[in-house]
């Protein structure tokens, strides 16, 4: 209260703080590659899909690119690929929110190294993406239809 000439009167003083805009957090994405021969043929189509996931992450401004991890000549049966561990390490670090990779097949295509590994990296918030079967792991069913279709390969 202020006293002016004998009258009180009340002034209101409002802080006003300054609004700094909330920059929304951006997806840490990366992408998985395989091709299980050293051939020619088969290194090509490695370098395209390098070639493809560079792209598509870095054309996504929504998407922070975290990297393409990439294994030449292994089986996907077996899950000492290093590359493959090294993704895995960099999603236990919390540098990955999401992968994504042409195919099951291309992730692994032994199927309970499939399940362990995306079962894993579910509970520490990591999302696989599938993109030809068009599967999301973190999605309801996304277990149950990476289950289905699976073993429907493997029984070819």
């Amino acid at each position: 209260m202020v006293s002016e000439g004998g009258v009180i009167t009340k002034r209101l003083i409002q802080k006003i703080e300054p609004t700094i805009p909330i920059q929304p957090r951006l997806l840490r994405v990366a992408a998985y590659a395989r091709v299980s021969s050293g051939k020619d043929a088969m290194l090509h189509s490695l370098s395209a899909q390098v070639s493809y996931y560079n792209e598509l992450i870095q054309g996504n401004h929504e998407w922070l690119f975290c990297g393409i991890y990439a294994d030449e000549a292994l089986t996907g049966t077996k899950s000492n690929r290093a590359e493959f561990q090294k993704m895995l390490t960099a999603c236990r670090n919390g540098e990955i929110d999401l992968i994504i990779t042409k195919s099951i097949s291309r992730f692994a295509r032994n199927t309970v190294t499939l399940l362990e590994t995306v079962r894993e990296l579910k509970d520490i918030g990591v999302d696989v993406y599938f993109e030809e079967q068009n599967i999301h792991t973190m999605s309801a069913d996304g277990e149950l239809m990476l289950t289905i279709v699976n073993s429907s390969n493997s029984n070819r």
